[in-house]
């Protein structure tokens, strides 16, 4: 029992259920890439390098933050300033994650293993970012987007420049959804002097360059389908994420944030399973 236990608070510390945000747009580039369903052992191979890699970064974030989560109401609840996971343990857990990422990357191919140094950078030290400067949300958008870029080199063994479009929708998508997560402490971060959209240009700017950045993401996914040959299956796969995102904003505010959590879990989490699945079944009827 004691080991469940202690499995659930490292899961609750990275929250591995969040994964899904990246996940399902490595698996769409990889299908991309091999313009099908990818061999199993490379499925498998990125999908270890994407929960090595996701833990990692989300653990070096809980570490580097846990003197800030401490002060904050809203996180001071979190597992480091709790004490329940020490932060030797954790140091230790998050260089487990980086070494099966590093693993995944020799498994899959000598590009991955040379990009891998790359990778890891960005992700150590992403999380600082917003100790500096207010693009610390786009700085995590590029941090996810190497999700479906790496899928695309793990598949092919080589980098072509259409790819980054994909990439390029995750950067806005993903800076767009943290920017109205960010809402949530624009008062903490004010105090202390932390760095973010919503501090620096208040709600009403704040909930419009999210939707500025959630339109370009939009039209991004949209200039995929000529480039790479996609049927309707994958314009009505966007279509339906276009129509997930309005119902985002709608429920956020700027004198209403209380519905904020759903926005951002529910929601994201759905558009990113939509573009996986309506470009799978491009494949499948193809």
């Amino acid at each position: 029992m004691e080991l469940i236990k202690k499995s659930a608070e490292y899961l609750r510390l990275i929250k591995f259920s969040h994964s899904i945000f990246a996940l399902p747009f490595a698996f769409t580039a990889a299908l991309i890439a091999d313009k099908g369903i990818p061999e199993f052992y490379k499925i498998f191979w990125i999908t270890v390098a994407m929960v090595g890699g996701r833990t990692g970064a989300m653990g070096m974030n809980r570490i580097i933050d846990r003197n800030i989560d401490a002060l904050n109401p809203r996180t001071k609840d979190r597992e480091l300033p709790r004490g329940v996971i020490k932060t030797s343990e954790a140091l230790f857990f998050t260089a487990g994650a980086f070494a099966l990422l590093v693993l995944a990357a020799y498994k899959l191919n000598p590009l991955c293993l040379k990009l891998s140094p790359l990778v890891l950078l960005v992700l150590l030290t992403y999380s600082y970012t917003k100790r500096f400067t207010w693009l610390c949300h786009v700085v995590l958008g590029i941090a996810l987007a190497l999700a479906p870029l790496g899928a695309w080199v793990a598949v092919r063994g080589t980098f072509e420049g259409e790819i980054l479009l994909l990439s390029l929708a995750i950067v806005f998508w993903v800076a767009g959804f943290d920017i109205i997560y960010g809402l949530q402490d624009i008062d903490f971060d004010k105090e202390h002097g932390l760095y973010s959209i919503p501090s620096i240009f208040g709600i009403n700017t704040s909930l419009w360059i999210a939707r500025i950045f959630h339109l370009i993401t939009i039209i991004l996914l949209f200039s995929l389908a000529p480039i790479f040959n996609l049927s309707t299956f994958y314009i009505i796969g966007v279509l339906i994420a276009s129509g997930l995102l309005l119902y985002e904003h709608s429920l956020v505010k700027s004198n209403d944030l209380s519905r904020l959590d759903m926005a951002f879990f529910n929601m994201n989490g759905y558009i990113s399973v939509t573009v996986f699945v309506f470009t799978l079944l491009n494949y499948l009827t193809a």
